[in-house]
């Protein structure tokens, strides 16, 4: 039987240790981001209403040819008209991979139409958003982790172009990105027992920023502004003290709070 020499084996313990830190670190990065992608427009006093048909929404990170539809998309029809004066309407709220954002496209069903001023509807010839979907360039990098909100405006105005003669419309988009920015945090935690309703507030010296409620435990602030905060967990039941913690919330980052253990009186 062949004898290890005892540095050779401290030197392979070593290795497969720092392998495993490594692969613990990369692990330990988040993977994912998450993206709110909303829509407004511009106003449009030659018509009424305009009426787009959203059917899906694509991006394609780090390869420009494998386009990803995204999930939770808020499929329907919407009237921009009532997207002006800086209204908008949530499109899509999901987790995408992180990397680097190239492009996206919006993939319009058959259901486009204007109603005219004197109250006509007039469908809109959209051949190539319907095959392809309108694309637009975006270009910047996702990191894991982070919330992030990307703004459509959608400017009918410029998107609405009559075919000569024949009294027909047709919708040639004109979409650009207003902006993708990281948004606020996120604050995540747990409260036990689970069993109990605890209402949370995030506090800023004496002024409550924010506040939710647990479900089974769990309770989470989306969207919340960076900042320190002191946590006030107020148990419904007259049997728990109420309890507190103190966190800071960085833009964009989740912040995942220790688990709180309500105590009896």
């Amino acid at each position: 039987m062949k004898t290890i020499h005892p540095r050779l084996t401290a030197v392979a313990i070593f290795l497969v240790s720092l392998l495993t830190a490594c692969q613990r670190n990369n692990d330990s990065k988040p993977q994912n981001a998450r993206i709110e992608i909303r829509m407004t427009d511009a106003p449009n006093t030659a018509v009424r209403e305009v009426w787009v048909d959203i059917k899906d929404i694509q991006i394609n990170i780090g390869d420009t040819s494998n386009w990803i539809s995204l999930p939770n998309v808020h499929q329907g029809i919407y009237n921009l008209m009532e997207l002006t004066d800086g209204r908008d309407t949530l499109l899509v709220d999901a987790e995408i991979p992180a990397g680097h954002m190239n492009q996206m496209r919006l993939i319009l069903g058959n259901n486009n139409y204007i109603i005219t001023e004197d109250g006509l509807k007039e469908p809109l010839a959209t051949p190539s958003a319907q095959e392809s979907g309108l694309k637009l360039m975006v270009h910047s990098d996702i990191t894991g982790g982070m919330l992030y909100r990307l703004t459509l405006d959608f400017d009918a105005g410029k998107s609405i172009v009559k075919a000569g003669n024949s009294g027909r419309y047709n919708l040639k988009p004109v979409i650009r990105v207003l902006s993708l920015v990281p948004s606020g945090g996120i604050v995540k935690g747990f409260v036990t027992p689970d069993s109990v309703l605890t209402s949370v507030f995030a506090i800023i010296g004496s002024d409550t920023i924010y506040s939710t409620s647990t479900f089974d435990g769990n309770y989470q602030f989306r969207d919340i502004q960076s900042g320190n905060y002191l946590l006030s967990f107020v148990p419904a039941s007259d049997s728990f003290n109420v309890a507190s913690a103190t966190i800071g919330v960085q833009l964009g980052q989740t912040t995942i709070v220790d688990t709180i253990h309500l105590q009896h009186k």
